[in-house]
């Protein structure tokens, strides 16, 4: 241990060897993380605190996973339509008011705390293209930990495809975010960040072969260590960029999921929501996109759709036959798709037999412009797809 911890440190460490359950021992070693000295010193004991940490999340979960074999209470959503966002926040912060608004579910809405006792599904139209917006109950402080059947509810959170923070402007919202973020955290919900960039091939026989061992900013041993842990023995490694012993943690915990994140400031009515927005952005600005609305009013609400469309992370494509007009609706495709992909949405024949297509829209320079099969669209394009035979 490093000489130089400070006194809220070794509180911590003290709180950690008393602990019983998994719940305290998580608590006492955030505190242990969030108090030790971050310099070149205690590298290794922040990574040993963080691996810990990783290990009791997964122990957390194999408890919830035994309770729901046993008949324990488990929550699901079935996922439908071009992407699954979950809307997610702190009791009575007008999410029933907002899935309603958007997409015209038979909700109760009222003004008191835990109206919404389990996950609501509703469908939202953006031009044509569905997207499924899941209402999550409200989520308490200790969640993660089991309180108030938050093991359950992060569950469907990990499951959706991304995540619309609600909050309500007026009630501080920088303190209802801090408590959110602490639970995702716990959760091992990593927002608007991306994996690093370390792939792992597991390989029958061979033993450990690392690819860009340069990119590595720490001891090798310790990252022999961590592959120990996690049962890999024998794997080539691939590493593309500049990671840290944390980075490379992160990148072989499979117990986290990383999920792209909006902040929907809701109450923008209410007095006092004007401050609490300021605040919220001069706190999360550079972390979030970050939209103030009323659902009460109506307000904003065309400008919070678009954001919930391009946090869903697809693309509107339309197809259309030779000689006649653009079929209605488009096709949802993933960001990046291309052409080749479209003719598989449409059949497996007009891939296989594939020859050319026709694109209109953004990514082409022209009105029709022949293209290959690897082409790239954007939002709103259409393909025409020509094949043979």
């Amino acid at each position: 241990m490093p000489t130089n911890v400070t006194a809220e440190y070794l509180a911590a460490e003290e709180e950690y060897r008393n602990a019983r359950t998994i719940p305290e021992k998580i608590r006492a070693l955030e505190k242990m993380y969030s108090t030790v000295p971050k310099h070149k010193g205690t590298e290794k004991l922040r990574l040993q605190i963080k691996r810990r940490l990783a290990e009791l999340r997964k122990e957390l979960e194999k408890q919830r996973m035994l309770q729901k074999k046993g008949g324990g209470y488990s929550l699901s959503v079935k996922k439908e339509g071009a992407a699954q966002i979950v809307l997610v926040g702190m009791p009575n912060v007008g999410k029933s008011s907002l899935l309603k608004l958007l997409t015209g579910a038979d909700v109760e809405v009222d003004n008191y705390q835990f109206t919404t006792v389990e996950p609501v599904p509703g469908m939202m139209d953006y031009g044509g293209i569905k997207i499924q917006l899941v209402e999550v109950p409200g989520l308490v402080e200790g969640a993660a930990l089991g309180r108030g059947m938050g093991t359950q509810l992060l569950s469907v959170i990990r499951n959706a495809d991304a995540v619309a923070i609600v909050v309500d402007l007026s009630n501080d919202p920088v303190r209802q975010m801090r408590i959110l973020l602490r639970e995702f955290e716990r959760a091992g919900i990593k927002l608007n960040k991306r994996r690093p960039r370390v792939t792992i091939k597991r390989t029958p026989t061979g033993g450990i072969v690392i690819n860009g061992q340069e990119n590595i900013m720490g001891d090798i041993g310790e990252v022999m260590k961590m592959l120990r842990e996690e049962r890999i023995h024998s794997a080539e490694i691939t590493v593309k960029e500049p990671v840290t012993l944390e980075d490379f943690a992160d990148a072989i915990d499979d117990s986290l999921v990383w999920k792209r994140a909006i902040v929907i400031g809701n109450k923008g009515d209410v007095p006092g929501s004007k401050e609490g927005y300021e605040a919220l952005l001069r706190e999360y600005a550079d972390k979030f996109p970050i939209i103030p609305i009323s659902a009460k009013k109506r307000a904003n609400i065309d400008r919070l759709r678009e954001e919930l469309y391009k946090l869903a992370g697809i693309i509107r494509v339309f197809t259309k036959s030779p000689g006649e007009e653009p079929a209605y609706p488009p096709i949802a495709m993933k960001k990046g798709a291309t052409v080749i992909d479209v003719a598989r949405r449409i059949h497996k024949e007009f891939a296989k037999n594939f020859r050319y297509a026709r694109v209109w829209g953004k990514s082409v320079k022209f009105p029709g412009q022949r293209v290959g099969p690897d082409h790239v669209l954007e939002d709103g394009d259409i393909v025409e797809v020509h094949i043979r035979g």
